[in-house]
């Protein structure tokens, strides 16, 4: 796994120093949160496992995102495929320090979203043992 590094304003858009500003220029599109909610809560970790998820994201903001989040250190990606090549994404140290941000969240819509709900252990369990074989 590579160092963590501090990713600059300017990788942010450079519009503000608010830390919540930057953060949310960086990561606060919902296609650059559930990306990395799969990989935090269900492994997935190759391009057509995002694919699948079903909230649909398209090809192409998917692998914008997936440069992006590996441009700024929050993924990292390795070959496990050499011809064509194909990667895995993983978290990196800072991909994975936003844990506790997506659980506050998912846990706020739970709370203040009527219909929402999360999976329950067993669902969970078996959504990772799809990824992680």
């Amino acid at each position: 796994m590579s160092k963590d590094k501090k990713i600059s304003t300017s990788e942010c858009g450079n519009r503000s120093t608010c830390p919540l500003t930057n953060t949310l220029d960086l990561i606060g599109d919902k296609w650059t949160l559930l990306v990395i909610r799969d990989m935090l809560f269900i492994g997935k970790k190759q391009f057509g496992d995002f694919l699948d998820s079903p909230e649909g994201i398209s090809t192409n903001i998917l692998t914008e995102r997936l440069k992006r989040l590996e441009k700024n250190g929050v993924i990292e990606k390795r070959p496990y495929q050499k011809n064509p090549v194909r990667y895995e994404y993983f978290l990196t140290n800072t991909g994975n320090a936003l844990k506790p941000v997506l659980m506050e969240i998912a846990g706020w819509g739970s709370v203040h979203i009527e219909g929402t709900k999360g999976p329950t252990k067993k669902e969970l369990e078996a959504m990772r043992k799809q990824y992680t074989q």
